[in-house]
């Protein structure tokens, strides 16, 4: 075994995975977590047949809807430490550690220990990918497979090793078994590189491209075909498809209602083809601000997505009042409440709304030097090195995604964003590293390095610009990038005037000052989370997380006890004969019993309640068996099938008074609206689907259906 020997490189690297490590690990028990994947996960620790279906509920009744891989390490982890916040969190956050260090031996491998240690860096401070690393949303689960992928990718290009190229394609189906298509963002950036690369012929590189297709295809369908192929009676019902396969699954709600360019479909104001946010009624005179439009109106803010805090209750503002009141405005005013619903434009990125602050500290620096990197290794479509080759790879990662989150208006959240942090980091830093070789030649290729500098400090000043009523910290940020950055741009603009042999050793003093000048922004917005501070619904950080008891500091919901007292009812009342404890018409009110009982709850309607998972004749019988006592009706969106079983039990069954369950005359502030406002938007994708009129709840009893039958 090698000794380690501790160079400046390796105590460098140490230092930025050290670095990476407390972001991500410091204060993980008071992080926030997605309650509907929580419950899921909690499900899973009980059975084998639940962790491979990814059951949502612990009788596995409907599953969650996405695929298991990010999610059986969760479970693994629960399984061995116990469920608990940490341990949920924990494969997220050894997912965002290691993913720094793939990146710099990626990058590295091509352009240099440099360009390696600072695409590390960077990475490693991005507000949104610390953000997500310390959730237990899957997606930096799926980043750390696809860097492993790109690491094979960049070998079996350099090397015309066929055997990298296979490995690479399983790695990226195995990611297509974390996060289905969004996996396939990076494939063309795979295929592009490997079949422009000369280390093989071209006939070759098509016939391993075609074998290494089909080992993709193998792997990354392999769950979906053996899951579609049990009878459905044998397994959980497959949770937001029209048909009970993840193969449908996988084409239409994570597939098609990812993407559209078109404003009247998902667009902004426009959640899943039209409606308010949850918690504002359809009469809402606020709502109109909510209409489509591009003039830069107000749009709702994320206070609407207000969670409840770390110690379960909820804050008076769900109520009415306070911060969070007004949900289609107050606040930051930042735009948006979904990605879709910020204006199109090259400029989405860079404006003021919810996605900016989250990747913009370092896309300037990504672009420019994308475009000098070019210039300097004289790109062509013949990629003959490594630098060729990992440069692409990069690019073709990088921009069709930038595309993507500026204009698509699709179904998608700011912590998607994370995606892009991986190919803006490495081109940022690989462009510093070009830059500054092409600024010591002199010539005019050495004025790109410090006007590239000014550029990405004119747009850190203008991010930092929106914050500042926030927090004095965004005044001395803000101070730190135009001295540190722009200025020592401007110094360097000087010394470049006196000739590219003159005062080397000060141009590189003040270009290292200028970097660390544009880290301390991202890294304030990063460490802002340590407080424990985000959404565990759609997790984000950066420097709106420095707001002082507004919505920067809204909490996630991380086991709501607004609950407490309904599930001291429905266990005080369960019956022997009964397998449910409660019934519900979407997932999200039953993610908190699940939690905090481990009972199974029954989730007709799935996460939006749109599954039409069980037939009314089917639900009368296990009535009738004695299996379902307690209903829940009403919630957001329902199936025609879940309507019926909703109307019948009203019909049916006999109401219980709400004082019996619930410390409110009005259910709907306690578990309809706590359920439906935390989690409506708890997954990566969410939409409203409360929009169907009330979602106000009512508890109803039907032991005397049962009795009257048997």
């Amino acid at each position: 075994m090698k000794k380690i020997k501790f160079t400046r490189e390796t105590i460098a690297l140490i230092i930025i995975v050290i670095l990476s490590a407390i972001l991500n690990f410091v204060n993980l028990s008071s992080a926030q977590y997605n309650s509907y994947y929580a419950a899921a996960v909690k499900s899973m620790t009980t059975s084998f047949k639940n962790f491979f279906f990814v059951a949502f509920d612990p009788a596995g009744f409907v599953t969650i809807d996405k695929p298991p891989v990010g999610f059986w390490f969760q479970a693994i982890s629960a399984k061995i430490f116990g469920f608990s916040t940490v341990s949920i969190l924990l494969p997220s956050a050894i997912a965002g550690v290691l993913s720094v260090v793939i990146i710099y031996i990626i990058v590295k491998r091509a352009f240099g220990t440099s360009a390696g240690l600072l695409s590390a860096l960077f990475l490693a401070i991005t507000p949104v990918f610390v953000a997500v690393s310390r959730n237990n949303t899957i997606d930096n689960i799926l980043i750390f497979f696809l860097l492993l992928s790109c690491l094979a990718l960049s070998i079996a290009a350099g090397k015309g090793k066929f055997k990298y190229l296979i490995l690479s394609m399983v790695l990226l189906g195995i990611g297509f078994n974390v996060k289905m298509l969004q996996a396939y963002l990076i494939g063309p950036a795979l295929y592009v590189t490997y079949l422009l690369s000369t280390t093989v012929s071209f006939k070759k590189r098509i016939i391993n491209l075609a074998a290494g297709t089909v080992i993709l295809l193998v792997v990354s369908l392999s769950w979906a075909l053996i899951v579609d192929a049990i009878p459905s009676s044998s397994r959980p019902y497959v949770d937001s498809s029209t048909n009970n396969t993840v193969m449908e699954l996988i084409v239409g709600h994570n597939g098609s209602e990812r993407f559209s360019l078109s404003k009247n479909n998902n667009g902004p104001g426009n959640i899943g083809g039209g409606g308010t946010p949850p918690g504002i009624s359809g009469n809402n005179s606020s709502s109109s601000s909510n209409s489509d439009n591009t003039t830069g109106e107000q749009r709702p803010s994320r206070d609407w997505r207000q969670q409840g805090n770390s110690n379960g209750s909820f804050p008076s503002a769900m109520a009415g009042g306070g911060p969070s009141s007004n949900p289609m405005g107050g606040g930051s005013g930042l735009q948006g409440s979904f990605g879709g619903q910020t204006v199109q434009g090259f400029r989405r990125l860079f404006s003021k709304n919810m996605l900016s602050d989250q990747i913009v500290w370092f896309l300037p620096l990504a672009i420019i030097g994308f475009i000098a990197t070019v210039i300097r290794e004289k790109m062509r479509f013949k990629l003959d090195n490594k630098k060729k080759q990992s440069l692409m790879l990069w690019t073709v990662w990088f921009f069709p995604l930038f595309l993507y989150f500026s204009f698509n208006v699709g179904t998608w959240h700011d912590y998607y964003l994370t995606m892009l942090a991986p190919p803006a980091s490495a081109l940022a830093a690989i462009g510093l590293v070009s830059m500054w070789k092409m600024f010591k030649e002199g010539g005019w290729r050495s004025w790109i390095l410090p006007t590239a500098l000014i550029v990405n400090g004119a747009v850190q000043l203008l991010e930092c610009s929106y914050f500042t009523s926030y927090s004095s910290i965004v005044l001395v940020l803000m101070i730190i990038i135009a001295v540190l950055s722009i200025g020592s741009s401007i110094v360097l603009i000087i010394l470049n005037l006196s000739g590219k042999d003159k005062y080397l050793d000060l141009k590189k003093i003040f270009s290292c000052i200028a970097i660390i000048g544009f880290l301390a922004a991202p890294f304030t917005g990063s460490a802002a989370l340590l407080s424990g501070g985000g959404n565990g619904s759609s997790p984000y950080g950066g420097l709106e997380l420095l707001s002082e008891g507004g919505m920067g500091v809204r909490m996630g919901n991380n086991g709501l006890n607004s609950n407490t007292k309904l599930i001291e009812f429905l266990q005080k009342n369960k019956t022997s004969k009964q397998k449910y404890l409660l019934v519900v018409s979407n997932s999200n009110s039953a993610s908190d019993i699940i939690i905090n009982t481990g009972e199974p709850v029954m989730s007709i309607g799935g996460f939006l309640g749109k599954n039409n998972a069980i037939t009314l004749e089917e639900f009368k019988k296990m009535v009738v068996n004695g299996e379902i006592r307690y209903v829940m009706a009403g919630g957001m969106g329902q199936g025609n099938g879940s309507s019926d079983i909703m109307n019948w039990v009203k019909q049916n069954g006999k109401l219980v008074s709400s004082s019996e369950y619930s410390d409110s005359d009005n259910i709907s502030n306690n578990v309809s609206d706590s359920n439906s406002n935390s989690i409506s938007n708890s997954k990566n994708d969410n939409r409203d689907d409360g929009r169907n009129g009330n979602s106000s709840q009512q508890l109803y009893d039907l032991n005397s259906y049962t009795e009257a039958n048997n």
